[in-house]
């Protein structure tokens, strides 16, 4: 991990009316490490994601990317990003080659650069095989290795993932983890993501940040965070970082597992609607 800071949140406040769903929230994530936002569904993570990604204006606060303003410099910052969101982002009538094309001429990445930086970045998430396939032939584990590649091909310096494994089965979540260690491990690309997977956060994140009602209520490596929870109780089992969740989050934990269920049956709803129309 290099020094220096990837983000820099100051202050940031974001409001829906008079619902604050960021609340003063101050946070850096430094260059070269895998930081991981948790909180219950509303805590305030992809709102403070689409602040950070210049998809959701900064009304208060300040928010830096590499030294980017967020509010000044959006296009500066654009460039040196690559996001994926929580909804679908793939064609299904288009093969993953193509898929990949249409995102590196959005991302604006050079003619003479496109053949080899598509080839790039569907060889770093395992598809170049099935790289001239129908996205739609694809399974739920490759869509999401397929979406992954489209954030990569303009070789961001910062790599936002937006519950990338929402939905997927576990030998599929492992498997769009490790394509995204490789390219970490090769490039030094720095990662931040949200999730509710605890095991996930707690295997793949250097930090992590829990967000509760719009606020950070605890930040730190998972292991300290646990350390520090233990150290509260006494006696007792070592607490898990599920069981530091809902230390913060207390009874919305349950609302979040709900929500989460819901979720993961509109993701799969897309998905197969997706697959139907082509």
């Amino acid at each position: 991990m290099t020094t220096g800071s990837a983000v820099d949140c100051t202050g940031l406040v974001y409001a829906f009316g008079t619902n604050r769903a960021v609340d003063g929230v101050d946070l850096s994530v430094a260059t070269g490490e895998v930081f991981g936002l948790l909180g219950p569904n509303g805590a305030g993570k992809t709102t403070t994601i689409r602040a950070i990604t210049t998809l959701l204006p900064v009304a208060a606060g300040m928010v830096q990317v590499f030294g980017n303003d967020v509010a000044r410099e959006k296009m500066a910052v654009r460039r040196l990003l690559g996001y994926v969101p929580q909804a679908l982002s793939a064609d299904a009538g288009l093969t993953g080659r193509e898929n990949v094309t249409l995102f590196a001429r959005v991302f604006d990445v050079p003619r003479r650069e496109r053949r080899p930086r598509v080839a790039a970045a569907l060889e770093a998430v395992g598809l170049t095989d099935a790289a001239d396939r129908l996205a739609k032939t694809y399974s739920g584990g490759m869509i999401r290795r397929l979406e992954l590649a489209q954030a990569l091909v303009n070789a961001p310096r910062l790599l936002v993932l937006d519950e990338p494994t929402i939905g997927l089965d576990p030998i599929a979540r492992t498997e769009v983890w490790e394509h995204i260690g490789a390219v970490r491990a090769a490039t030094g690309m720095t990662v931040l993501v949200t999730t509710h997977y605890m095991d996930e956060a707690d295997q793949y994140c250097d930090r992590v940040a829990l967000m509760h009602r719009g606020q950070i209520r605890g930040l730190g490596t998972p292991r300290e965070l646990k350390d520090n929870l233990a150290a509260t109780r006494g006696d007792g089992p070592p607490p898990t970082l599920e069981d530091v969740f809902r230390h913060f989050a207390g009874r919305d934990l349950a609302d979040a597992h709900e929500d989460q269920k819901e979720r993961f049956s509109d993701v799969r709803r897309t998905r197969r609607t997706a697959s139907r129309l082509g």
